[in-house]
């Protein structure tokens, strides 16, 4: 009985064996598990090939496996040919595009295996499939981005990238490196990148210790000059990377140069102009020391009786001097203040036939002391422009001065204003020897003045046109210089200022009696605007609505409110740009209540600093309202005598 057991068991195990397997082929499903009888005929078809290739079973099973191949694979016989090279060889691996039953491709890995009977005849062969396509599409990918970041690296031509061996060795050469150093790519491959290092810096094995300063940390910056091609040396800055492979090896190094050469000269010219400017501030302010007490000894000396006729010439002259010596140390600090960036200038209305005209009474003793005749043009023209009226004033007398300097005694001077659609220009013309043409592109430059052929006797260091046109391009004009260096055909100077709206005057409105009292409302929330207008009728004002920030400043120019409350976020101007606008464009504007859903100390304080009046957060409180509406509308009273 016990060798009868013994002798069933491998035959029922064998059985098993056949049956599980074909159980385990049934259930794979990520892979296509097919067989084929040998002539490529479909015998067998697993889930795995139902869920791949979109065929039940009855719809396969019989056949030929080319069903499976797209046209162009028919057309060069690769089914057969496949078949053919497994029936040779006993296996086939290849991956390519096949097909599934709703005809959409997939990118499949591909093994065919000879399956051989017993006498080594060729009973048919197993194929495996497997979807590669999500591989394949991120392998692309990759590839493609590898292209692209090639194309891009070498494209560049702002910077030189290239890459080294673990040598030192350059192994890659862009555009850029060609442009930066001058060698083409076939000259430089192969050789080692000391050679861009200048001789004593090579000797001194600078180059290898970079490559050893960036293996160590990573990574290696430095500046210093390097060599082209030519020999001609340039300032670099250098990065160096060290390169690791997945593994950790190191593969080499990255190298990224590019030359400042040109931005460390405009850096060393740059801090060369803040040591002159810091100089000249320095000065400035020394001289104004002594400038003081001669100032006052000259007040003491107009008060002595002595009618001395050396004791009133020679006080004159010290008066005369004096206002030089002055006129020169404010323009020295006002040169330093514009370079270092601490001038401040207003931003209000500006009449330009007002300035011109107290710029004329600031150097009206020069003109008279050289008997010259000042002919003023306005042509009715009376522009505004917004901006500091003192550095306009400044600016047109500085002109003016020039030119009653330059122009000889008896001369002529033409000062004329006139507008265009957008600009105001100011035209200050003599009739004196004019500026020679070389020296008008570097008129406005400090220290430069014309050619002198009166030893100098105009005096001044060259301040005054480049003050000018500082100063004008800080208002957003702009200044010219015409001359045909002719002498009597004199020069000509013209400044540009933008033009704005003249400011709406209310210096000289009565105060409206309370009834007439006018509040204009401010706020984009139209249920929000409507409902304070209606309790500001109940308060015993007339009001009116507007909904955005540009359209409160129009209200205010057309309506000429006592007061306006205006809300702080509307959608096209904020209300603390409506406020600066406000303040800037007119001369006396209506007082300002920011109401705001913002209440926060940091908020209040931004409102004021615009130019609110006060600030009421949402819901307001009637009687808050009521009673600031009261204080900010009372008129003035006066105590009885």
């Amino acid at each position: 009985m016990a060798d009868h057991g013994a002798g069933r068991a491998p035959l029922n195990q064998r059985t098993l064996t056949d049956a599980d397997f074909r159980l385990m082929v049934d259930a794979v499903t990520d892979y296509a598990i097919i067989v084929l009888d040998p002539g490529g005929i479909v015998i067998s078809w697993n889930e795995g090939a139902r869920k791949l290739n979109g065929y039940d079973a009855p719809e396969v099973l019989g056949r030929h496996f080319s069903l499976f191949y797209p046209s162009e694979l028919l057309e060069q016989n690769r089914p057969e040919h496949e078949l053919e090279t497994a029936r040779r060889e006993g296996r086939l691996a290849e991956e390519g595009w096949r097909l599934r039953s709703d005809g959409t491709r997939f990118w499949a890995s591909v093994v065919i295996t000879r399956i051989t009977g017993a006498s080594g005849e060729v009973r048919g062969f197993s194929i495996i499939t497997r979807d590669r396509s999500e591989h394949r599409r991120q392998h692309e990918m990759l590839r493609m981005s590898e292209e692209r970041f090639r194309l891009l690296v070498e494209g560049v031509k702002d910077y030189a990238i290239f890459m080294l061996d673990p040598g030192g060795h350059i192994v890659s050469w862009n555009l850029g490196a060609q442009k930066n150093k001058g060698y083409e790519a076939s000259e430089i491959i192969g050789q080692h990148f000391s050679r861009f290092y200048p001789a004593e810096v090579a000797a001194a094995g600078w180059p290898e210790q970079e490559l050893r300063n960036a293996l160590r940390d990573g990574r290696f910056e430095d500046e210093g000059w390097r060599i082209r091609k030519d020999g001609s040396r340039f300032w670099a800055s250098v990065v160096i990377t060290a390169l690791h492979d997945a593994s950790g090896r190191h593969r080499g190094f990255a190298k990224v140069t590019r030359d400042l050469t040109e931005r460390r000269r405009v850096t060393a010219l740059e801090d060369e102009g803040r040591r002159v400017t810091n100089f000249l501030a320095m000065l400035g302010h020394e001289l104004r020391n002594p400038l003081a007490p001669i100032s006052n000894a000259l007040e003491l000396l107009k008060r002595e009786t002595s009618e001395s006729a050396v004791l009133v010439h020679t006080r004159d002259i010290i008066g005369r001097q004096l206002r030089q010596m002055t006129r020169l140390v404010d323009d020295l600090l006002d040169v330093g203040r514009i370079t270092s960036g601490k001038i401040h200038l207003e931003n209000k209305p500006v009449c330009l036939r007002d300035a011109i005209a107290e710029a004329i009474e600031a150097v009206r003793p020069l003109i008279e002391s050289k008997s010259q005749a000042l002919h003023l043009q306005t042509q009715d023209a009376d522009p505004w422009i917004a901006g500091d009226s003192a550095r306009v004033i400044q600016i047109v007398s500085n002109l003016i001065h020039n030119a009653a300097k330059f122009t000889g005694n008896g001369g002529n001077i033409h000062v004329s204003l006139s507008r265009s659609a957008t600009d105001a220009d100011i035209s200050v013309r003599d009739d004196g020897p004019g500026i020679p043409p070389q020296d008008l592109q570097r008129i406005f430059d400090l220290f430069v003045q014309g050619e002198q052929n009166m030893a100098r006797t105009q005096g001044g260091l060259g301040l005054g046109l480049s003050l000018v046109q500082q100063l004008t391009a800080l208002h957003g004009g702009r200044v010219s210089a015409f001359s045909t260096g002719r002498p009597g055909e004199g020069s000509e100077f013209v400044v540009q200022f933008p033009t704005t709206q003249a400011p709406v005057s209310m210096l000289e409105a009565q105060p409206r009696p309370v009834g007439e009292q006018r509040v204009l409302v401010v706020d984009d929330n139209v249920d929000a605007a409507e409902t304070m207008a209606l309790l500001l009728e109940a308060l015993g004002y007339k009001s009116s609505i507007a909904h955005g920030g540009l359209a409160a400043i129009e209200a205010v120019r057309a309506q000429d409110p006592d007061v306006v409350l205006l809300d702080i976020g509307l959608p096209d101007l904020s209300g603390h740009e409506v406020a600066r606008r406000l303040r800037s464009e007119m001369i006396n504007p209506p007082p300002l209540i920011a109401v705001t859903g913002y209440g926060q100390a940091s908020d209040r304080e931004t409102s004021l600093e615009a130019g609110f009046r006060a600030h009421l957060t949402k819901p307001v409180d009637v009687d808050k309202l009521s009673a600031l509406l009261e204080r900010l509308l009372e008129p003035p009273r006066f105590k009885a005598a």
